[in-house]
């Protein structure tokens, strides 16, 4: 429930409280953010309304890497320019924008949706594994990097998948730990993230490792 209204316009309270349950949102820049819309010509104030409703509604996921996409396919994976026979596994959208942001990648992705996370009731079934191995299945796949943050769940859903390719003649690497242990990869910085996709290993490796 809103709290009783603290300002001489519950409609301006009511626009404070949606924007306040944005992430990393509080009321004082919820407050900010409104005063900017009040400021600003209703043309503008109706483009941006209009761009999150269009957004909303008519965004999909693609059909093949599960990206973010205007359209059944996204552009990177209906891109023929791109090695096809590469697949960076990630765990979200987020992540994509990251290694896109380094130009260091020109193979395709593949978006899991979260990983493994028994304390948070996130299973292997609650991913997009499944359709990741149907991937594998067509033999168009040389390579599939495993880019992971590097956290007891990425690792142990980077073993899971791992083990699930066991069948397929595929090559399975890892990034290079140029990503400290415990960073979540959107948060990487740009230059160490590149180095890591060009100088990552086998993931057997990894697994002497532990």
């Amino acid at each position: 429930m809103m709290e009783p209204s603290k300002y001489s316009s519950r409609l301006l309270e009511k626009a404070v409280f949606e924007f306040a349950k944005l992430p990393g949102i509080g009321r004082k820049t919820a407050l900010r953010l409104v005063l900017h819309l009040l400021r600003q010509d209703l043309e503008e104030v109706n483009a941006l309304t209009s761009s999150l409703v269009q957004l909303r509604e008519e965004i999909h996921n693609c059909k093949v890497c599960h990206n973010i996409s205007d359209t059944e396919v996204c552009t990177i994976c209906s891109n023929q320019g791109r090695n096809q026979s590469l697949i960076c596994v990630v765990e979200n959208i987020r992540d994509v924008m990251a290694i896109e942001a380094t130009q260091q990648f020109t193979g395709l992705y593949h978006v899991l949706g979260g990983i493994i996370s028994p304390m948070e009731g996130i299973g292997p079934a609650n991913l997009t594994i499944n359709s990741l191995l149907e991937r594998m299945s067509t033999g168009e796949v040389r390579e599939v990097i495993l880019a992971l943050s590097a956290t007891m769940e990425g690792d142990a859903t980077n073993f899971f998948i791992y083990r699930k390719m066991a069948d397929f003649h595929v090559k399975i690497t890892t990034l290079a730990r140029g990503v400290a242990i415990g960073d979540e990869l959107e948060y990487t910085d740009e230059i160490t993230l590149g180095r890591s996709l060009l100088n990552r290993t086998p993931f057997e490796d990894s697994l002497r490792k532990q």
